[in-house]
């Protein structure tokens, strides 16, 4: 795997490193030996899936806020998203910022998400599914989150949601 920073600390872009031969390719997908030997300590106890039929669909922007913070690794098995970080710690140089990467089954590239910082994302592509592993489990009534045209953040989203849940349209504007 190669880790590369991002301008949020702790919001990495993890590429693969596959082997590849005339069966086809393998490759790592996580390792927590090389995940603190990048500095980033991270072994997931949950995996979930986000399925998404239709293009446009717009999930987050979701954080669990202390003591349930989440750290989560995220990446594209089908199809492609335009995968976005908000951070959202008020200690942080950053805060208010937010990256973004192209994530698909394609680049099999992923994105870890760091406690404190925000996630979404929009679907590129019908039938796209997206894949979390998150550590620590998740705490069902601490969710919060902001909305994902928030001026205050200014994310240049490549275009408007065509789905979004009612919850994360009515995600008032965020004073952090």
């Amino acid at each position: 795997m190669r880790f590369s920073t991002t301008a949020i600390a702790g919001v990495m872009v993890i590429d693969i490193e596959a082997h590849e031969d005339e069966r086809g390719a393998f490759a790592r997908l996580h390792c927590p030996e090389d995940f603190a030997a990048a500095g980033h300590p991270f072994s997931p106890v949950q995996t979930s899936l986000s399925r998404n039929p239709h293009p446009g669909t717009l999930r987050g922007l979701h954080h669990q806020p202390a003591p349930h913070a989440e750290v989560k690794l995220v990446r594209a098995v089908r199809g492609r998203i335009f995968d976005v970080a908000l951070d959202l710690r008020r200690d942080s140089a950053t805060c208010r910022q937010w990256v973004s990467a192209e994530l698909s089954a394609d680049n099999a590239r992923a994105l870890l998400i760091p406690e404190g910082v925000a996630h979404g994302f929009l679907t590129l592509e019908p039938d796209t599914d997206v894949l979390y592993q998150i550590t620590p489990v998740f705490q069902p009534g601490h969710e919060a989150g902001v909305r994902w045209n928030d001026p205050a953040f200014a994310i240049a989203w490549p275009h408007a949601p065509a789905l979004i849940s009612p919850r994360d349209a009515a995600y008032p504007d965020h004073l952090v």
